[in-house]
């Protein structure tokens, strides 16, 4: 019996919901003869049920025109990042000419700090958050060693609570005292254990300030909360895509680059997708970058993974990114009421990591079980509930607007019932 938020309750928001029907879009898991209750968009987003079609579309093209696909498919292959181009620019809040699909994540930012870690040694010091998600932390400090530089020029900057993670006022705050040695900042724009959302304007105005050059990691962002890169005059920003733009796994990731650094004499990486369009089938040794985000592309498109990648932005682009937002909002503020009265009613050691603000949270709740282990979150699982556990005690739930329902809160807050009183 649900003593917080009722299943009738429930099914009448989702009734009223105006993005409730986007679920029909997507395939969701079913265990035990009923759909799972998933929470984990913010490891792997669901498949849209469009994927299947948008790859088979390809591989049919591959099949009966094979080379001449690159000119000829009903997509042609050799632009085909383009057709990404106009959607991720609107999720990013950029001109489209700052934003590619392209590589990975991880590969990507060092793409990136090619380019924006140019350190001197008066300013060589990298500043990212305390509690970075480990990939980021490694790619920064195999920078420093790339350049000569200790690990000790990473400047991680921590925060007062419990779980390290800063806050908007701890980075500023850092910034400010160590502005002068600081090269290049970095950090996540949505924490990845927290789900704490950064006030990215603002912080890139103070590092902008000190003369930092700024990039921000929206692994935990893009797609999750808004973003105006071009308007907050971020330098580069990496994301991945099978997160909550639901690409799939290993999806292709992307890239900005601020416009005012398209025209610049800066160092890179380079390959020959990242080559004047126009004379690169010349081949000629010398490198003549694209003028825009395009020119750091080293590599032609992965076609496959591109077309995963479009039938979800295609949902994207028939999204109302107001109502996502609020939605997104919406549900994760009445889980954590659902969680607080929980705790009360039970007696039982439950702590928010994730801050109740609406400006500070996007669509992840993370909680602190204290007195609860592996086995707990193992019954929750076996009751259908897809979710993350991350010691020591820590459930990371997210709950997607495309797919995530009313329905799904009230079954979860049953099953939390069920699992803590047993």
């Amino acid at each position: 019996m649900n003593a917080f938020f009722h299943i009738d309750q429930a099914r009448r928001l989702d009734a009223a919901d105006p993005l409730g029907h986007f679920r029909r879009a997507f395939h969701v898991p079913v265990w035990k003869g009923e759909e799972v209750i998933y929470l984990t968009g913010n490891s792997l987003g669901l498949q849209p049920v469009g994927v299947s079609e948008a790859i088979a579309q390809e591989l049919h093209d591959w099949k009966t025109l094979g080379v001449e696909g690159h000119f000829h498919a009903k997509n042609p292959w050799m632009p085909y990042h383009e057709f990404l181009t106009d959607s991720l620019a609107r999720l990013a809040g950029a001109k489209g000419t700052e934003v590619v699909a392209m590589g990975s994540l991880t590969a990507n930012l060092h793409f990136a700090m090619a380019s924006f870690y140019r350190p001197t040694p008066e300013r060589r010091a990298i500043l990212c958050e305390a509690k970075a998600f480990p990939s980021d932390r490694y790619a920064l400090v195999s920078q420093l060693a790339f350049h000569g530089y200790p690990e000790s020029d990473l400047i991680e900057v921590s925060g007062s609570g419990a779980d390290g993670v800063p806050t908007d006022e701890d980075l500023i705050a850092a910034i400010q005292t160590h502005g002068p040695r600081v090269a290049t900042m970095l950090v996540g724009g949505v924490n990845y254990f927290t789900g704490r959302v950064y006030d990215m304007a603002r912080i890139t105005a103070a590092a902008r300030a000190q003369g930092i050059v700024v990039g921000w990691d929206l692994a935990h962002a893009m797609g999750n909360v808004p973003l105006s890169l071009h308007d907050w005059d971020v330098d580069f920003a990496a994301w991945c895509s099978y997160k909550y733009l639901n690409a799939g796994p290993g999806g292709t990731a992307g890239l900005f680059v601020h416009q005012r650094h398209h025209h610049a004499d800066l160092p890179r990486l380079a390959g020959w997708w990242g080559h004047n369009k126009e004379s690169r089938f010349k081949m000629g040794p010398g490198f003549d970058p694209i003028p825009s985000a395009e020119g750091w592309q080293v590599s032609n498109a992965p076609v496959l993974s591109m077309a995963a990648q479009r039938a979800s932005l295609d949902l994207f682009d028939r999204m109302d990114l107001a109502q996502h937002r609020v939605k997104g909002l919406d549900l994760s503020r009445r889980c954590m009421e659902m969680l607080e009265a929980l705790a009360e009613e039970l007696n039982e050691p439950i702590r928010l990591l994730t801050p109740r603000e609406d400006a500070s949270r996007g669509c992840q709740v993370s909680v602190q079980f204290s007195a609860r282990d592996r086995r707990f979150f193992d019954q929750l699982v076996e009751r259908g509930v897809v979710a993350d556990w991350r010691e020591p005690g820590t459930i990371r739930m997210a709950f997607i607007p495309f797919y995530s329902s009313y329905e799904d809160l009230a079954r979860l807050e049953q099953i939390l019932r069920q699992t803590l009183s047993s």
